[in-house]
């Protein structure tokens, strides 16, 4: 049996039958700065993440042997590592059950590896903050994660859903450039509707109008021309 690497480097088990793919995600993730352990179905998928402990899992979601969605099941009834399912199906009812399945993310076959790198860094990012702790603060602005509540100024501020969840994505990425592109694929993936609309700047006003004390002049989510937006931390 394989055990984690000793290393500060993340360690990401890929479970999927096919070769190629698993030695080129391996090849790639390597070069990213992580350490890859591989299985090839979903079985030994399992015993790995058992005996190794991985701080993801990359699980195909047509195994040979267990189906992926019941491993996803399995493992999340034993484990809070975060998954992303790798799929050739590209419906929104196998997706929608993907991620019903216990499952963080899904990226559909055949797949740019910049975009499962990005999909990779977005999630563990994710759960390195909820680790971190669950009350972020930085300036006039206070979230509470578990609770949603949201203090601006001492004073609490309502948002809705998909407001929150644009500041919590900014706050995820601190004084880093977001692109629409990006923000659109965290936030609607599956809405064609937002690819070609500027529904994010409309969002994204609205969301200022209730942090910022200048909307015309933000301190906190930054306006970059062309590309998209910055929070300042």
């Amino acid at each position: 049996m394989v055990r984690k690497p000793k290393t500060n480097k993340p360690t990401i088990l890929v479970v999927d039958d096919d070769k190629d793919i698993v030695q080129t995600i391996k090849g790639n993730l390597e070069l990213d700065g992580y350490e890859v352990l591989c299985a090839f179905d979903g079985r030994t998928g399992l015993a790995m993440t058992r005996e190794s402990r991985p701080n993801m899992i990359l699980l195909d979601l047509n195994l040979p042997d267990i189906d992926g969605i019941k491993a996803c099941q399995i493992i999340r009834r034993e484990f809070d590592f975060p998954i992303i399912m790798l799929t050739a199906r590209d419906t929104i009812p196998d997706k929608v059950l993907g991620l019903e399945c216990g499952a963080d993310d899904y990226v559909v076959k055949p797949f740019n590896f910049l975009e499962l790198s990005a999909r990779i860094k977005a999630v563990l990012k994710r759960v390195e903050r909820s680790l971190v702790k669950n009350v972020y603060e930085s300036g006039d602005i206070s979230i509470d994660f578990r609770s949603r509540k949201i203090t601006v100024r001492e004073q609490e501020v309502k948002l809705t859903k998909t407001e929150f969840e644009l500041l919590e994505l900014f706050v995820s990425y601190p004084d880093e450039v977001l692109s629409r592109e990006f923000i659109i694929d965290q936030i609607w993936r599956d809405s064609q509707l937002y690819q070609q609309s500027r529904a994010v700047d409309v969002h994204v006003q609205r969301l200022r109008k209730k942090i910022e004390s200048d909307v015309e002049n933000p301190r906190h989510i930054i306006t970059v021309a062309g590309v998209g937006y910055k929070y300042q931390s």
